[in-house]
């Protein structure tokens, strides 16, 4: 049977929207089977049928099916943007349900692209505070009072410090690395200023911020679905940021000790 031919710039546009959406959703953390499931969709109500991907953590190829149009795209940041995950899929579904054309749905994935949505830099820190406490009350059984705010104070500063490292600087772990150390510096030398204070209660605490769950979960979903590639990827990617933030808190223990 002899397929439709569409027009080779409309296959062009329909290929760079569908990479844009998935390239935004790695980008915001998003799992791979949603990736590859929101790019089929654009495709298909774009009214191409057969459409077939491949996705990583660090690039995407997509073809159109029976049709000889294939692109990729190569991806260099990821972080974890749910938002920014959120708005992509909110996006496909408009135009899904006819709500924006084919045109306006690359020109707002292009705006967010451009303007990637986040939280204020101060409400980042205001959130690292709050979880640096409150999980050091949930992960540790023996606790002292005292522990809250310091947990909170030196999370609070350490994870401002990541902010500020990572804007300047493209080795995420090394940001991770420098943040461990200074967080394991702040809580040594408050120990040594207040005894009673337990390093280990703060330490866990401040490092939540930093631990990469939503990548290690995604990992593992990856892996479960199939995504054998993507999953082993994203665990080393875990992985490594393990091993920097142990790493810095190492090097502070041993300058200062415990």
């Amino acid at each position: 049977m002899q397929e439709k031919s569409i027009d080779s710039t409309y296959a062009a546009e329909v290929l760079d929207t569908c990479l844009k959406a998935g390239r935004l959703m790695i980008q915001g953390g998003s799992e791979m089977y949603r990736v590859e499931d929101t790019m089929l969709r654009i495709a298909k109500n774009a009214g191409i049928e057969g459409s077939r991907c491949f996705t990583t953590p660090t690039g995407i190829f997509m073809s159109l099916g029976p049709h000889s149009y294939t692109q990729i795209t190569q991806i260099k940041k990821r972080d974890i943007n749910l938002e920014l995950v959120d708005r992509v899929n909110r996006l496909s579904r408009e135009f899904a349900e006819k709500k924006i054309t084919l045109a306006d749905l690359k020109m707002k994935l292009s705006e967010l692209s451009n303007d990637t949505p986040n939280y204020p830099i101060w409400l980042q820190i205001v959130g690292a505070i709050a979880l640096s406490c409150t999980l050091m009350v949930l992960f540790m059984s023996n606790y002292d009072w005292g522990d809250f705010p310091a947990a909170a104070f030196v999370g609070g500063v350490g994870y401002g410090t990541f902010l500020g490292i990572k804007k300047y600087t493209k080795v995420r772990f090394l940001a991770e690395f420098v943040t461990a150390a200074l967080m394991g510096f702040l809580t040594i030398a408050l120990c040594k200023i207040f005894p009673k204070l337990l390093v280990d209660n703060i330490l866990i605490g401040a490092l939540m911020t930093l631990v990469p769950g939503v990548a290690f979960t995604n990992a593992l979903r990856d892996l479960i679905g199939g995504d054998i590639l993507s999953g082993v990827a994203r665990g080393i990617e875990a992985l490594f940021t393990a091993i920097a933030l142990g790493g810095g808190v190492g090097i502070a223990i041993k300058l200062l000790g415990v």
